[in-house]
């Protein structure tokens, strides 16, 4: 693969071995991935950026925190729908040409986000409207630049290619919603949108300079009754494919017997009401320990034994998760849920590579399309579960008795999927 901008990407050369845990940084070295992790890195600021600014406009101009909720329903539908067939379309054509189209489409809605809190035009219709189109916009890029990176890459330094972009995202969750606190309190709605507006302008011309990114065999042209064709072939495939299948199951299983931000207000107000800014520190938390786990994955990169590593990531997280149940101090509390962020971390890098490894090349924007729906919509089933359970029995047997199924439920998938606990990167690169 080569362009005029970046020159040639050494797909077939076998990486370097490395030593030591620091992140991993080999993929910067290849021109075509720098102009991606750098469209991921202007972006993700202003994305959560316009996550805060959102809820907080629609509440300033309803005062109601239903509304609020539903603004995040008007956000989830268009990310399932076109993240699903976002996926499926970017197996049919050029991926850097889509890549162009959403980046131009989220830029533009960004901007007029930033011009309806400029003119003050407080209609909630409008705002709803402009979030589902950011959504979609969002929902078919993020699976489209995924399945992109073992092209742009090789399959060697995939895992460290993924590393890179969720950790540049973990910085953005925690400097965003500060960011945007800071520009809401001083009366300054418009700048929070139009950061976000500027991040997709530059991720415009960053992908720009790509090289043609074409997936082998493909017609080329979108229709949407092929499109809808490809998501349902996708899950056909999907079925077929124990171990592709399992990346997804274990994330569910994770995300709705363990998600813990739906009893965070209430411990603020109850068990950590005397400490200092606890509800901040209960959501900055899991942010925390996936970005010290982004910063020191070196050895990320060089895990063959994925499946085998997912499922203790998956049951450090749950264990984690018990221990935050069971704490008493606000410090411990936080504590654990790093931990937490940190397993996690490495089960979300080793799961989007296992997809991009072991799913073949016209099969793996549709992949990437399921993950971006299953870790969208898995928290959200995660908060309904702790949430009805906290009410009806408290925090702490809500929190401590999923984190027990999820350590149970991962030594059994090691027991009934045995494809998913041998799954090696080394053989799935071979066979892809």
């Amino acid at each position: 693969m080569s362009s005029p901008v970046d020159g040639p990407a050494p797909q077939e050369a076998p990486p370097r071995r490395r030593r030591g845990w620091a992140l991993d940084t080999r993929p910067l070295a290849i021109p075509a991935y720098r102009r991606l992790f750098a469209g991921v890195t202007v972006t993700m600021l202003g994305q959560q950026m316009t996550l805060v600014a959102v809820p907080f406009q629609v509440y300033a101009l309803t005062g109601s925190s239903f509304l609020v909720g539903v603004t995040s329903v008007v956000a989830l539908v268009p990310l399932v729908v076109f993240g699903l067939l976002g996926g499926a379309i970017a197996d049919t054509m050029d991926r850097r040409r889509l890549m162009l189209i959403t980046s131009v489409g989220a830029a533009v809605t960004s901007a007029l986000l930033a011009v309806q809190a400029g003119l003050g035009m407080d209609n909630l219709a409008v705002l709803w409207v402009l979030t589902a189109f950011v959504s979609a916009f969002a929902a078919v890029n993020q699976p489209t630049r995924s399945a992109a990176i073992p092209a742009v890459v090789g399959t060697g330094l995939v895992p460290a290619a993924n590393a890179l972009a969720m950790t540049v995202r973990q910085i953005g969750v925690i400097a965003g919603p500060l960011l945007a606190g800071v520009l809401i309190g001083q009366g300054e709605l418009f700048l929070t949108y139009v950061v976000d507006a500027v991040g997709f302008a530059v991720a415009v011309w960053l992908v720009r300079g790509l090289p043609a990114l074409p997936v082998a065999g493909a017609a080329g042209r979108v229709r949407v009754g092929a499109a809808v064709r490809g998501v349902l072939d996708g899950f056909v495939f999907l079925r077929t494919q124990p171990v592709l299948l399992m990346t997804f199951v274990v994330d569910i299983v994770a995300m709705l017997f363990a998600w813990p931000q739906a009893v965070f207000p209430q411990l603020s107000l109850t068990e950590f009401s005397g400490e200092a800014n606890s509800l901040g520190w209960l959501y900055a938390g899991i942010s925390i320990g996936s970005l010290v786990m982004g910063l020191t994955s070196g050895w990320v990169s060089r895990v063959d034994r994925q499946g085998a590593v997912v499922l203790g990531a998956i049951a450090v997280w749950g264990a984690a998760i018990i221990g935050f149940g069971l704490a008493g101090s606000l410090w411990f509390a936080v504590l654990c849920l790093a931990v937490a962020g940190a397993g996690d971390m490495v089960s979300a890098v080793l799961r989007s590579s296992m997809l991009q490894l072991a799913a073949p090349d016209d099969m793996r924007g549709r992949m990437q399309g399921v993950f971006i729906v299953v870790v969208a919509g898995g928290p959200r089933l995660g908060d309904l579960r702790a949430g009805a359970l906290a009410s009806a029995f408290g925090v702490s047997v809500a929190m401590w008795t999923g984190g027990v199924v999820i350590v149970v439920a991962m030594a059994v998938v090691a027991v009934a999927v045995p494809s998913f606990w041998l799954f090696r990167a080394s053989q799935a690169a071979r066979t892809t």
